[in-house]
């Protein structure tokens, strides 16, 4: 019976979208002098539900009356929201009315930074000039239709602004798009932009011409950074934007 309540958090995680970080409210701070929640209280908790969840972190929630519990379940990581009487919890998104921000997603997506020197950039494609002030990072598949849709904006982006640029790393979502692996391979090797968007336009494209570990390598390292869903940009910051966003809300997502 909890399996489906498993499969909702873990989907939930593995879906939200990506926006930028939020400082949350300070009010009713003191509730943490009277309501205490430690570690291993959250995982007893949470155990039937959430089985062998590891607690990474627990505060007070922007909702008054609710501890914020970040955990890792199954390899992924989300939030989870317990009440001070301990005897109820949610796992969905957490939304300011007057704000109109989903604080769970910003939330999570400030805890879930990833160390951007861990990226290596030299396999990466160019797009803008390559020693420009930001340098933006782009986990991409030449098969994804929201990728290719991104590429146009980003276009606007770096002709608006001359200081951002992006750094394109071909990283193949094999199971969804088996074709997409050599098509990467192909682009990887010639490091050409122009190749990249014949696949985003549909056109074939030649069978590789060099031998490379670099697709095998980006795909490992997405792994490691927890990066599943693309498109995926990282700005230097190290916070990760999945999904398709418009020129002008990624200027703004990145500016902060």
């Amino acid at each position: 019976m909890y399996l489906p309540l498993l499969l909702s958090f873990l989907l939930l995680i593995s879906v939200l979208p990506i926006g930028h970080s939020y400082a949350f409210e300070t009010k009713g701070q003191a509730c943490s002098q009277c309501h205490t929640l430690s570690k291993e209280e959250a995982k007893d908790l949470l155990k039937n539900t959430i089985p062998n969840a590891v607690i990474l972190n627990i505060q007070l929630s922007p909702a008054k009356g609710f501890w914020e519990v970040y955990l890792e379940s199954m390899g992924r990581k989300g939030l989870v929201y317990v009440d001070f009487p301990k005897k109820h919890f949610f796992s969905g998104a957490l939304i300011s009315i007057a704000e109109r921000k989903n604080l769970t997603q910003e939330r999570l997506t400030d805890l879930n930074r990833v160390d951007v020197s861990q990226i290596p950039l030299k396999d990466a494609l160019v797009m803008g000039d390559q020693n420009a002030r930001i340098r933006v990072i782009l986990f991409t598949d030449p098969d994804c239709p929201y990728c290719a849709k991104l590429h146009q904006e980003l276009k606007k982006i770096v002709e608006e602004r001359k200081e951002i640029a992006f750094f394109i790393k071909m990283f193949p979502l094999v199971k969804i798009h088996p074709g997409a692996y050599e098509k990467a391979k192909a682009i990887a090797c010639e490091k050409s932009l122009t190749l990249l968007e014949d696949a985003y336009g549909g056109k074939p494209l030649s069978k590789p011409n060099c031998e490379t570990t670099v697709v095998d390598e980006n795909i490992k390292l997405a792994e490691k950074l927890g990066i599943s869903s693309l498109p995926a940009l990282v700005p230097p910051d190290g916070r990760v934007i999945s999904g398709y966003k418009d020129a002008k809300t990624l200027i703004t997502l990145i500016d902060k």
